[in-house]
């Protein structure tokens, strides 16, 4: 492996904190659409997160069209196609087994139909005749989308890893890997953050410094301007999943990618910033599968918040083993324990965001620095449009997807320990023991008793 040098000083353009597949895909573009040159930093090694524990799905048949996730997904899957090498064009197939649910992807059908792709409503004879290792019922039936497509996720990161190292001959590329970001350094006169001291090294960024780190990047950025006066919030949390991974399997081959229709819709949970959530009410499990490029044959899928746990739960790996032979009659008569020998469990952290949307652009009040995280399972769908935008931000070229429905709502610059509690109304004697509550838990990092985005000053004066 290629390493950065070890130890003291080092320039760059830009410095990319976070290996997985957002910050390899972000230093790539800046290497082939730039003349800079670009240092990739990370705790770990590339493929330690989520990347190398995903499915390696590019789907959109699970998306609503006219979103900003959509339109990021859509502009990611057409660089996608003419990237990778590895691209398996298998098509989507979202499963519906109620009546409910039937109705639900039939509409969905006519929302991308109209979005310009070619779905169909597949009814029970036609999706037994396109998948016949599936259990169909009566009330069984389909959304297909022919173009959805998957790829192995490790193969693609190291085709990444392979293509910026050719950088590296040039003085363009280095990798800074098992060294940890410590601290920002900062321009004394106007605050622009201008490099990181990282475990081994100092390094300095003349343009950019970008975080993509996933679901670590909120407690990151909490520990990097921890000696600053500025106070963000950046949301995200992560979400535990497991997949199963059965090593050339041949009882099942699936012709497709398949997911029940109900994964969407634990999928699109949301928890509120405050809430707590106990362990039975964060956990969902959902039939995803498919059988990727090398005959292994990959069942998901679980969602939890369980904090950074990454630990092996036996329990889920058994209701995962559960939820797939209910759809797969030739799973029925095979149990998990005999195929000890074949199976590996894959377990990763999703970076998950509230609202749904991954956070992208320039972070206020601290020029230089940016953030590109929060993707949650999408992060592969999503990789390439997130690095064509985060670099087209920061060159002031054209942009191809509108970023301000991915912005950082952060402290007003030059007005970092401003507060204002004021337009009570006719109210003020009736709430003012909640706002004097609410302000000084604020200012002082406590836990809040009332949600505080509702009264936010941004975007409501000028």
């Amino acid at each position: 492996m290629e390493m950065g040098p070890a130890g003291g000083t080092h320039t760059f353009d830009v410095l990319v904190v976070g290996a997985g597949i957002i910050g390899l895909t972000i230093a790539r573009h800046f290497l082939l659409r730039s003349r800079l040159s670009v240092a990739v930093v990370d705790a770990a090694v590339p493929c330690s997160g989520s990347t190398g524990a995903g499915m390696g799905l590019l789907w959109m048949a699970h998306k609503t069209p006219g979103t900003a996730v959509w339109d990021l997904a859509l502009r990611s899957q057409k660089l996608w196609q003419s990237l990778a090498d590895n691209l398996q064009n298998k098509g989507s197939l979202v499963i519906g087994s109620t009546e409910a649910e039937l109705e639900q992807l039939k509409r969905q059908v006519e929302r991308l139909t109209a979005a310009g792709l070619r779905a169909e409503y597949l009814s029970a004879e036609d999706l037994a005749l396109q998948e016949p290792g599936l259990r169909v019922g009566r009330e069984s039936g389909a959304l297909f989308l022919s173009d959805d497509c998957q790829l192995d996720a490790r193969h693609t990161v190291a085709f990444l890893e392979q293509g910026n190292r050719l950088f590296a001959l040039q003085g363009r590329y280095a990798e800074f890997y098992h060294d940890p970001a410590v601290s920002l350094i900062r321009s004394n006169e106007n605050g622009a953050v201008e490099g990181i001291k990282t475990k081994k090294n100092t390094l300095c960024g003349r343009k950019a410094v970008i975080i993509a780190t996933g679901c670590w990047t909120g407690t990151l950025m909490q520990d990097l301007l921890c000696e600053s006066d500025i106070r963000l919030n950046i949301p995200v949390q992560p979400r535990k999943g497991c997949l199963i991974v059965l090593e050339n399997f041949n009882s099942l081959r699936l012709n497709h990618g398949l997911m029940e229709a109900g994964y969407i819709n634990h999928q699109n949970y949301v928890i509120s910033e405050h809430e707590e959530v106990d362990r039975e009410e964060a956990l969902s499990i959902s039939m995803t599968a498919i059988t990727d490029a090398f005959g292994n044959l990959v069942l998901g899928s679980s969602r939890q918040f369980a904090g950074f746990n990454t630990g092996l739960d036996m329990q889920i790996v058994n209701r995962i083993w559960e939820r797939a032979r209910k759809f797969f009659p030739a799973l029925k008569e095979i149990s998990l324990e005999s195929l000890n020998e074949k199976m590996n469990v894959r377990i990763g952290l999703r970076p998950y965001m509230p609202d749904g949307k991954p956070v992208i652009g320039p972070v206020p009040g601290m020029p230089n620095l940016f953030l590109a995280a929060g993707h949650e399972g999408e992060g592969l769908s999503m990789a390439l449009g997130t690095a064509e935008l985060v670099v087209d931000m920061i060159m002031g070229n054209p942009l191809q997807v509108d970023p301000k429905h991915f912005a950082i709502e952060g402290p007003v610059p030059g007005m970092l320990n401003l507060f204002l509690a004021a337009a009570h109304e006719g109210e003020g004697l009736s709430i003012a023991l909640g706002t004097a509550e609410l302000v000084v838990d604020m200012i002082l990092g406590n836990p809040l008793k009332v949600d505080p985005k509702h009264f936010a000053v941004a975007g409501r004066c000028c």
